[in-house]
């Protein structure tokens, strides 16, 4: 719930008493042999059944993760951040000679050794092209990844397996939904709405279109915590707005957005909603169906999973007017040198050979934060922010950018005396990794008139002891440049 990101003004209780007491029982790493077994009944599957123009129909693709098991239930063992932290084994690295603490979440997120395992596992035992041959691995592989795929649905509340499709990343995510969707439906004159806080990547490919088509590109203002002001908003909608794209989540200020709001007044104005959870995935839980955007896109590394596989999801009636991205193998029906029928989604948007063994691994990611529960991450990251934010907020040369109400795991600062670039090395001598920098979001930054930001940004294998770590580090270079 949004309650669970609100930062309470009052005064911190003390930050040991926050951390849940030991528990047993939290789920450890996956070992390969726990990996899901395929069927014993061998099943081959071909292509989505599709009528031909000759009036052949192709074969149905038997329901392909229907013997995979899913990690389910909704009950979960206390929260024990040190029981979590075990399942992740490069947080035993040194770094300078100290532990390593890593505070650049929101560049990309640590793997548990399940998903490692469970890579590792495809590799070893699965490994085949999927859909298209007549053997046993084909159909491992073929269960593997669309079992992946219905790991997804179920982690969004998507309705329906096929309105997810797999691609790179949040960036390939959002090009696709721009040349394929946009290409389509926005013309000379249209209008297409960004917000102040979002990502570049969410920007430079509206912009491509924007000037492909003669088109506008609108940007929604925020206050000065970071926030959407809504009432702008409502005035930038009118009948040339084809699409709203707005982050759940910033990565440059952690601002929450209220996107359910911004969803609704965009299809009051008759335009299609993108939402962009590169950042809130792994922060809370997320429910398509309620949120009522059109399409909602997220990466794998941002979630414990694997780099190089993301998420388009999208509502079928919009997928399927939408005209394919990409053409090769895997997405077509029938092939004649006169005509291309393609398949259903989501193999229309697949061209290729896709990321099979990654797009398990992210299927492996979310079983383990499943395991875990995304309530009690959201609630154990909300009182490590909270304490986080009051430690560099009593440090009188830092000033905080970003201090929205309804924040998530980012705190971008700015330390007087020092280049941004200077306290990210610092901090590194130390063992603290953090990202310095514009964060592929300078416009935002610019809002507030700096250029970069030092940014430490969390997940739920962080500890108070760390925030405790970087915040000495502060201290020290505050004293050490005293200004004014």
């Amino acid at each position: 719930t949004p309650d669970a990101h609100h930062l309470p003004s009052p005064s911190i209780p003390e930050h040991r008493s926050l951390t849940a007491p030991p528990a047993t029982g939290i789920p450890g790493a996956a070992s390969p042999s726990s990996a899901p077994s395929p069927s014993t009944t061998p099943q081959y599957y071909f292509v989505d059944s599709v009528v031909l123009p000759s009036g052949y129909v192709t074969p149905a693709k038997a329901q392909p993760h229907a013997t995979v098991p899913l990690a389910g239930g909704d009950r979960h063992p206390p929260f024990d951040v040190n029981a979590v932290r075990r399942d992740f084994p490069i947080l035993q690295e040194r770094v300078n000679g100290r532990q390593l603490v890593w505070f650049d979440n929101a560049a990309t997120t640590h793997k548990p050794q399940s998903v490692i395992d469970r890579i590792s596992h495809f590799y070893a035992h699965e490994n085949s092209n999927i859909h298209r041959a007549a053997h046993e691995l084909a159909a491992r592989a073929t269960d593997a990844y669309e079992g992946a795929r219905e790991r997804v649905r179920r982690f969004i509340n998507a309705p329906d397996v096929n309105e997810v499709i797999f691609v790179r990343g949040t960036t390939e995510a959002i090009n696709l939904v721009a040349k394929s969707w946009g290409a389509q439906h926005v013309g000379e004159g249209d209008e297409i709405i960004v917000s102040n806080l979002e990502h570049h990547a969410n920007i430079v490919p509206w912009q491509q279109l924007a000037a492909a088509k003669g088109a506008k590109l609108r940007v929604i203002p925020v206050d000065d915590s970071g926030q959407i002001l809504l009432d702008e908003y409502r005035k930038l909608l009118n009948d040339r707005t084809k699409i709203v794209a707005i982050t759940q989540v910033s990565n440059a200020l952690g601002t929450v957005t209220p996107v359910k709001e911004i969803v609704e007044l965009a299809h009051r104005a008759g335009a299609k909603a993108l939402v962009d959870g590169a950042q809130s995935v792994s922060h809370m839980r997320v429910d398509v169906q309620e949120l009522g955007a059109d399409f909602f896109v997220f990466s794998g590394h941002k979630v414990f999973g694997p780099t190089g596989i993301g998420v388009v999801w999208g509502k079928r009636e919009v997928l399927e007017d939408m005209p394919p991205w990409q053409g090769g193998g895997n997405m077509i029906a029938d092939v004649t040198f006169e005509k291309t029928v393609f398949q259903p989604i989501p193999n229309k948007f697949e061209a290729g050979t896709g990321n099979i063994a990654d797009a398990v691994g992210l299927g492996a990611a979310i079983d383990y934060v499943n395991k875990i529960g995304i309530e009690n991450i959201a609630r154990y990251e909300h009182d490590l922010l909270v304490y986080g934010m009051q430690q560099l907020r009593e440090i009188k040369s830092v000033r905080l950018i970003g201090t929205a109400d309804d924040k998530a795991s980012v705190m971008s600062f700015v330390l007087a005396g020092y280049s941004t670039e200077e306290v990210g090395h610092a901090l590194n001598e130390e063992g603290i990794a953090v990202r310095t920098g514009h964060h592929c979001a300078q416009p935002i930054l610019r809002r507030f008139g700096v250029e970069t930001t030092v940014r430490p940004s969390l997940a739920f294998y962080n500890t108070f002891d760390e925030i405790d770590r970087l915040a000495t580090v502060i201290r020290r270079l505050a004293g050490q440049r005293r200004t004014g």
